[in-house]
């Protein structure tokens, strides 16, 4: 399930912007233009369908540093998505999702407006003045259409920060417990008890997301020290668990063994041998890396930052399930530029299993998308906000006869485009 529109109002820059994105998408602009702006409102909209909105705008400060130039009242994000299966046509079957985020006076404190996730074919057609919904929520009021009993049910609300007994028969999720204003019914509404399995698929896809901003390799770093030994497929949003996913992936996965292997050995040459997990006291392993020219194995702790955001990346891309979206930004940091075509040739392959976003300010990893371009964004500051340009593929096809897209960048030609 990918994104085919998002719409944005009030979030930091993003005073009203709507971006149509494809599968692999490139995101260019001068530094302050707000591309990690679009990757934060995308890492909201992930977190509230994990169910932990209340958490994100905690550790963000309030709703004050989020809402465009401490002006805006709410937040509105409104996403469409590909179709979930079995359905497959994105003119009639996409499924849209809303969400009205308030800001409650001058504090920090906030409560959802709005929210709903629907099929809106019809009212674009013209057929119907209203949609499909799957839920729906205002203040005090939270219905979910229940696929077994074909109706809406009414899940409990609460406005207080106490759980009020829930109404009987409402078993709207696995635990029966009262909608919190701060949290989003998508959330809510899901698990092995959902009521409605299209919500609980939407909600899972949602909350898998993986917005990748924050990868610190400095000295003091987790991601330098042994891990406790535990199976996970999935790079967690600040990468610290690289070392156990590489170990699970690496030793449980032939076929990521030997990408891994390939594209080390393109990186680094034939002296890379392969990645080696000694374990270390209290059920930890470590990651070392095992050359040829060398008795030692390099530990974790003594490897460069090129070479773990190397690993990172390779971690990311090459992983054989993928999480439905992955954002990256600025991939090129701390890599030297003979390594940017393997990551572009990743981020190729990862977009016919994901969609792919990343932002970056190389002209050589633009110059390494040869072929067929990505979906191109400039991303520029105007009058007071972040303005969003997704370039004409008629125009940049036209410029690639003769350029490449790191020479339309450093040309500024990229940027003139409309």
């Amino acid at each position: 399930m990918k994104i085919i529109q998002l719409e944005v109002e009030g979030f930091r820059s993003l005073k009203s912007q709507t971006w149509r994105p494809g599968d692999l998408n490139v995101v260019i602009g001068p530094n302050a233009s707000g591309k990690s702006n679009l990757l934060r409102v995308l890492e909201m909209l992930s977190t509230a369908a994990a169910g932990r909105l209340g958490s994100y705008i905690q550790q963000e400060g309030g709703m004050g540093p989020l809402v465009w130039d401490g002006q805006a009242r709410e937040i509105r994000i409104r996403a469409r998505m590909t179709p979930l299966p079995p359905y497959t046509d994105p003119a009639t079957d996409a499924l849209t999702y809303e969400i009205a985020i308030a800001q409650l006076g001058v504090s920090s404190a906030f409560r959802i407006e709005h929210e709903l996730l629907g099929n809106f074919a019809r009212v674009e057609s013209g057929e119907m003045t209203e949609p499909f919904k799957l839920l729906e929520r205002h203040p005090g009021h939270a219905v979910v259409y229940s696929t077994k009993a074909q109706r809406f049910e009414s899940v409990p609300t609460t406005t207080t920060t106490t759980t009020p007994e829930p109404a009987r028969g409402q078993a709207i999720s696995a635990a029966a417990e009262s909608l919190p204003e701060g949290e989003t019914l998508l959330s809510f509404a899901s698990g092995p008890f959902a009521a409605n399995r299209f919500v609980a698929a939407f909600q899972q896809e949602i909350a898998a997301w993986k917005i990748h901003h924050d990868f610190q390799t400095h000295r003091q770093a987790s991601i330098r020290a042994p891990q406790v030994t535990r199976a996970e497929s999935q790079v967690s949003a600040d990468g610290q668990n690289l070392i156990s996913v590489l170990h699970s992936l690496y030793t449980g996965s032939r076929d990521f063994k030997q990408e891994v292997n390939t594209a080390m050995q393109s990186a680094f040459g034939d002296d890379f041998e392969e990645l080696v997990f000694p374990p270390a006291a209290d059920q930890r392993i470590q990651l070392r890396i095992r050359w040829r020219s060398l008795q030692r194995e390099q530990s974790a702790g003594d490897l460069s930052d090129g070479t773990l955001r190397f690993l990172f990346l390779l971690a990311v891309l090459a992983n054989p399930s993928p999480p439905p979206l992955i954002a990256i930004d600025e991939p090129e940091t701390g890599l030297h530029p003979s390594m940017l075509p393997i990551v572009a040739e990743y981020a190729r392959d990862a977009s016919q299993r994901a969609q792919v976003i990343l932002t970056t300010h190389s002209p050589e990893l633009l110059d390494a998308f040869e072929g067929e371009s990505p979906t191109t964004t400039v991303v520029e500051w105007r009058n007071g906000q972040t303005e969003l340009r997704v370039l004409s593929g008629d125009e940049v096809d036209y410029w690639l006869q003769q350029y490449t897209l790191g020479e339309l960048y450093r040309s500024k030609e990229l940027e003139a485009m409309v």
